[in-house]
């Protein structure tokens, strides 16, 4: 009697649990679930989203629990995420308030995901004796908004300094002649001597001379002091010379074309000072005497007689005075130089090696590779160039030229990106810098990994680069940050990037994800339209799309938003189905103007 006793109440317990899960699953209908944002939305590769549940009052029994199972769906596929649970044991006045969670999820996202349903189900069940109650399934959230994803992929071909200066460079050649104490007459000992032959000989040359600037001084001794043209007669005395030679030398109106620039030094003790410095024929000691002459009180004069007294100044106007008593000539002649042209032609000879590899640099053959719009022709130098003198510069331009490849033929970007990559890596083995790494970041975008992208643009921008060169890494930086749901990061780098239409697009869609809806709709309907509004391309076609987008978040009336998808729709009829299941136009799906957009 006793087991039947225990039999009859263990079944009455377990009738009793049943009925409390009935009741708690009755009452689940009247639970509040919430999931923010609602539709779900993609950004980087995460669909990310927050759900509060608020039971009814009374719906969780002592002793029991309460799950709350959730599911993504999509197409074949399910995503089973993460539980809420509530335990009565935590909930002890559920009988009086709700009990509430708040939990984050996060699935991976693929493409196939993005039409599917957010989905829920609870189940009530009692830990002791393992029986459950579950709901039917509840779909909570429709779909995942992918505006995130309409990022344009940006690269730049960084080009490396060839290293050659094509601008006209001015050679300098220094000639001094020396005079005797008190004259301006160029002596014959000058004229004809080592310094005169020097100067004969340049100016038998005819090399092409800009400018002829001469400095005549004179030393502090008095005679020469009194006559203050003394400085300036000795620097004619050398243009009279220099211009007798070129006569000799029949230079006819090339004369003409040179600059002579006399400069005379008078009362000045520079010239003194700087020899005084290199001059070894006394004491540091003995030279702080002078120095206290010369740069204390008095007047050129009077400083010049207290000299006099010094102990050394016989020696020093024996040795050091008449090495003041100079015409400077520093003479200025241009560099001779190949032509643009003739690099240009020389550089694609030696590519086709129908020229010896002697007949350009190394500068001037990746120089040519600038010269010409050709890719094919800048691949060919740059490979001749890394045959003649194997540079990180070389192989570095060399992806740069693979990477314009493949901005012109996407097709082939796959093909064009390994190509790079292995140029990149030899560079990147011999120096490190800006570019290498910038061309690594635009690799790295066309193989998919903005990641890594972005980790060369990091290391790019921290060498310093160019301002040329950082506008170009911004652009590509800019992307990679929209990717990776860096927005305010992507405004800031578009901001600064390079002028084009895929910058600016991805500008006012960086804008738009981090909901600055007025700056966005001024960077798309203003920036872009003024400045590229006339190139009905794929990129106008999605700044419109976009706009449309701000407007229906911005809860703008359906004409606008059907006005500004149709201006995409004429630009790229495609648009029309990923508008059709786009749910960021959810809400106008039945209204007439966005149905007519959609014919």
């Amino acid at each position: 009697m006793r087991k039947l006793f225990y039999a009859i109440v263990l079944f009455g317990l377990i009738g009793l649990s049943g009925c409390a899960l009935n009741k708690m699953v009755k009452m689940a209908e009247d639970q509040n679930l919430t999931v923010t944002p609602n539709p779900l939305e993609v950004h980087a590769d995460t669909v990310a989203f927050d759900m509060s549940a608020n039971l009814p009052v009374k719906m969780l029994k002592k002793g029991k629990v309460y799950t709350v199972r959730t599911f993504y769906n999509y197409g074949d596929g399910e995503e089973v995420l993460e539980e809420l649970q509530f335990r009565s044991e935590d909930y002890p006045n559920a009988d009086e308030t709700q009990p509430s969670q708040t939990e984050s999820f996060s699935f991976a996202y693929s493409p196939e995901m993005k039409s599917g349903m957010l989905e829920v189900q609870g189940v009530a069940s009692d830990p002791k004796n393992g029986k459950m109650k579950e709901t039917e399934r509840m779909p909570i959230a429709p779909g995942v908004i992918t505006t995130s994803k309409l990022a344009m992929p940006v690269t730049y071909a960084a080009y490396a300094d060839h290293g050659y200066n094509n601008q006209e460079e001015l050679i300098p050649t220094n000639v001094n002649f020396y005079f005797t104490q008190g004259s301006s007459v160029l002596r014959y000992s000058e004229r004809t001597g080592d310094r005169g032959d020097k100067l004969d000989a340049f100016i038998a040359e005819k090399n092409l001379t800009r400018t002829v600037s001469i400095t005549g001084t004179h030393s502090p001794e008095g005679p020469e002091r009194v006559n203050s043209d003394l400085s300036k007669n000795r620097a004619e005395a050398i243009e009279e010379f220099y211009r007798r030679e070129m006569s000799k030398y029949d230079y006819m109106g090339m004369a003409d074309s040179i600059e002579f620039v006399i400069k005379d030094v008078v009362e000045d003790w520079t010239v003194f000072k700087d020899s005084l410095a290199t001059y070894d024929g006394i004491s540091s000691e003995e030279k702080s005497a002078y120095l206290n002459i010369i740069n204390g009180a008095g007047s050129y004069e009077e400083k010049e007689d207290q000299l006099h007294s010094l102990p050394t100044y016989n020696k020093v106007f024996r040795e050091l005075y008449p090495k003041m008593r100079v015409a400077e000539t520093e003479i200025l002649t241009v560099m001779e130089k190949k032509t643009d042209s003739e690099i240009s032609v020389l550089s694609k000879q030696l590519a086709n090696n129908s020229v010896d590899t002697d007949t350009l640099s190394n500068e001037e053959l990746m120089y040519g590779a600038t010269l010409t719009p050709s890719l094919s022709e800048k691949e060919a130098i740059y490979k001749a160039s890394i045959s003649k003198e194997d540079t990180w510069v070389a192989h570095n331009n060399l992806a740069a030229v693979y990477i314009a490849m493949a901005q012109e033929n996407p097709g082939q970007a796959d093909s064009y990106a390994e190509q790079a990559m292995t140029q990149l890596e030899l560079a990147a083995n011999m120096q490190e810098s800006a570019e290498v790494h910038t061309n690594l970041a635009s690799v790295n975008m066309m193989m998919g990994n903005p990641y890594k992208a972005y980790e060369h643009l990091q290391k790019a921008m921290g060498m310093s680069p160019s301002n040329e060169l950082a506008q170009g890494a911004n652009g590509v930086k800019g992307s990679a940050e929209i990717m990776m749901a860096k927005y305010s990061d992507a405004v800031r780098s578009t901001s600064n990037a390079a002028p084009s239409k895929e910058n600016v697009f991805n500008k006012g869609l960086a804008q738009t994800l981090s909901e600055d809806y007025p700056q966005a709709y001024e960077t798309l309907n203003g920036e872009y339209t003024n400045n590229y509004g006339s190139d009905k391309d794929e990129t106008y076609a999605m700044s419109r799309y976009v706009v449309a987008v701000i407007a229906a978040r911005r809860n703008a009336g359906a004409s606008d938003v059907a006005n500004f998808l149709s201006e995409a729709f004429a630009a790229d009829p495609d648009l029309k189905e990923k508008a059709l299941n786009d749910l960021e136009f959810a809400k106008y799906a039945d209204n007439q103007a966005f149905t007519d957009a959609m014919k």
